[in-house]
């Protein structure tokens, strides 16, 4: 079928072709579509050009008084017009021909082959009524808006088509053999809590993933989402102890952006239980809160493995951005206070060579061992200084200078740069450094990229951005696999490889893919697209199982023995990287939101 319906057959009595189809149409055909060749070869050459001009006059009439009025359609049709729609067979996915098919790869329609819905002006714009099919999506009975952001061009759409394919098979099977439970194991087919969440059923994964289903329109799985937290998540079911962190960046996050998603206050009234849930840990003499809490009994501690019993930088750290959104919007001034205090004291205590150790004592407030590190530990205390300026609007001042200075002073004491020429951050301890980085460290690439305009040297914040970016690029290069290894080595003969059995696993991890994303939006370098796609095709070729996705123990091996564990980050954090790496800037600004540690948005303050 063609444009409006038409036939594009070549039977002489089909309705009349679209424009960008009529040219091929008639080049295929001929004049013989129209005067008999037996006929011809009976007249004389004069006969001949004189109706070979009456075809080309019957040709010419037949253009305006025959082709259907499609004029009200124009007006109505976007860049999709002269060219036909993604799909069919020439639209399936691109393979290196030495990349492994697709396991349980399917080309059929899901249901998401309609517009792309994304957020406009700062407001979400979900699917309209045109993308039913067989996953029903339909918009949330609520405040959200109606319009939709096009993808930039066909590839582009296709590709984000299928990151939300994806999604769907995590969702779907997470749904169907790990409902409630936090965590789904895809080769068992069953639940899996790991201890950060207590030995509670705590949905982790629903919590997390709302604000990425409701993103990609799958507006059913949404309100399934929401269903049950409102039904079912309840502070006082919970049994064992929680990261405070963990319960911060996922519960808290992932319901404060729901709620600034789908102005439903239901998820706002429910983050504002979990955060009073939590409050008891913050009971110390200087105010900086232990690193798990008992909820039920309200006892707190920190990690017995942790310096000195010590917290941890990165998670006291991580605090700022939902605890302020928080405080906003329930104008409950002890949040903000909560996390007034820690930055107020981070600010004031005096830093070995400018930097922020890891560890910090809640009794004393001094900190622990001088161990210093972009990735474990360290990471997001760094991005939440950042963050907390653009969420405030730029005008936390303090949050500014904070991550100015601290980032000089990491640079100065711990970037390198390898034979090969690749940048990266060692790891600092009392002096030494050790050449390791993280994969969780993947993050800063992004982080300099997004402050590089505020930056005093733009110029050099972007080189940075580009630097770390490719770095952690040829991390997942160097495998077999074409997935990234969770911690890289640099050394006489290594260039970011890992060396060490616990450095080679892949857990699903997000972070390269979010300075892709970061990097894409400030660059417009398409490279960073084409390797957000090579990951995208390796995820799915050494990643996806029959019941979900699961991490895999070795990279650098060509068949990987999978762990047998979907993270609830991956619904958060990893594919919602990928489908805003294929969207168009205005499917989440970065001028209008903030995503936390966990990929939760956030609205930005009073922006400009």
């Amino acid at each position: 079928m063609g444009l409006f319906g038409q036939t594009t057959g070549g039977d002489s009595s089909s309705p009349l072709l679209p424009f960008y189809q009529v040219a091929a149409h008639t080049a295929t055909a001929g004049p013989s579509a129209f005067i008999s060749n037996r006929k011809c070869g009976r007249l004389i050459p004069r006969c001949l050009l004189l109706l070979f001009l009456l075809f080309f006059l019957m040709l010419f009439s037949s253009t305006f008084l025959y082709l259907p009025d499609i004029s009200s359609k124009v007006q109505s049709v976007g860049k999709d017009f002269l060219v036909p729609d993604a799909g069919g067979q020439s639209h399936q996915i691109r393979r290196p021909r030495n990349q492994l098919p697709m396991p349980g790869h399917d080309h059929a329609a899901t249901g998401n082959e309609g517009r792309i819905e994304g957020v406009l002006d700062g407001k979400v714009h979900p699917a309209d009524e045109n993308r039913g099919g067989e996953e029903g999506v339909k918009p949330l009975d609520g405040p959200v808006s109606t319009s939709t952001a096009a993808v930039s061009d066909v590839e582009t759409k296709r590709r984000q088509k299928q990151i939300v394919k994806m999604m769907k098979h995590a969702w779907d099977n997470y749904v169907a053999y790990a409902w409630g439970s936090n965590e789904l194991r895809p080769i068992s087919k069953r639940g899996h809590n790991p201890s950060i969440f207590g030995r509670a059923k705590f949905g982790a994964t629903i919590v997390d993933a709302a604000d990425t289903l409701y993103l990609m329109g799958l507006m059913d799985e949404f309100k399934a989402a929401r269903d049950w937290i409102a039904s079912n998540l309840n502070v006082s079911q919970s049994d064992g102890e929680v990261s405070v962190f963990e319960f911060n960046i996922r519960y808290i996050g992932g319901l404060l952006s729901a709620y600034a998603l789908s102005k439903d206050k239901m998820f706002l009234d429910k983050a504002d239980e979990m955060a009073n849930a939590v409050l008891p840990a913050f009971d110390t003499p200087t105010g900086i809160p232990y690193a798990v809490i008992d909820l039920k009994s309200k006892k707190s501690k920190n990690y017995g493995w942790a310096s000195g019993s010590a917290s941890i930088l990165s998670e006291i750290g991580s605090l700022h951005l939902e605890w302020a959104y928080l405080s906003k919007m329930t104008g409950k001034t002890v949040y903000r206070e909560k996390i007034d205090r820690i930055r107020n004291h981070l600010a004031n205590i005096d830093k070995p060579k400018g930097l922020y150790p890891n560890y910090i004592n809640p009794q004393t407030g001094k900190w622990g061992q001088v161990h210093v590190s972009m990735g474990a530990l360290g990471d997001s205390f760094y991005e939440y200084l950042f963050k907390a300026w653009l969420w405030s609007g730029k005008t936390d001042s303090q949050a500014k200078e904070m991550y100015d200075t601290a980032m000089m002073n990491v640079e100065l004491q711990m970037l390198k740069t390898s034979k090969g020429g690749l940048k990266y951050f060692g790891e600092y301890t009392n002096g030494r450094i050790e050449h390791k980085m993280d994969h969780l460290a993947c993050f800063v690439g992004g982080l300099y990229g997004l402050s590089a305009p505020y930056a005093k040297d733009p110029d050099h914040y972007n080189m940075m951005g580009r630097e770390i970016t490719r770095t952690c690029h040829e991390s997942y290069r160097k495998t077999a696999t074409k997935l990234g290894p969770e911690a890289m080595r640099f050394a006489d003969n290594v260039e970011a490889e890992g060396t060490r059995p616990n450095d080679k696993s892949y857990l699903l991890r997000p972070e390269t893919f979010e300075s892709y994303f970061v990097m894409w939006r400030m660059t417009k370098d398409p490279k960073y697209r084409e390797w957000g796609w090579e990951a995208a095709q390796a995820i799915e070729t050494y990643c996806r199982a029959d019941f979900g996705y699961s991490g895999v123990k070795d990279v650098y091996q060509e068949s990987p023995i999978p762990d047998d564990v979907q993270q609830s980050y991956f619904l958060a954090e990893t594919l919602k990287y990928l489908y805003l790496l294929f969207s168009d800037d205005d499917v989440l600004s970065l001028d209008k939101w903030v995503l936390n540690t966990e990929a939760h948005p956030l609205p930005v303050q009073n922006p400009a």
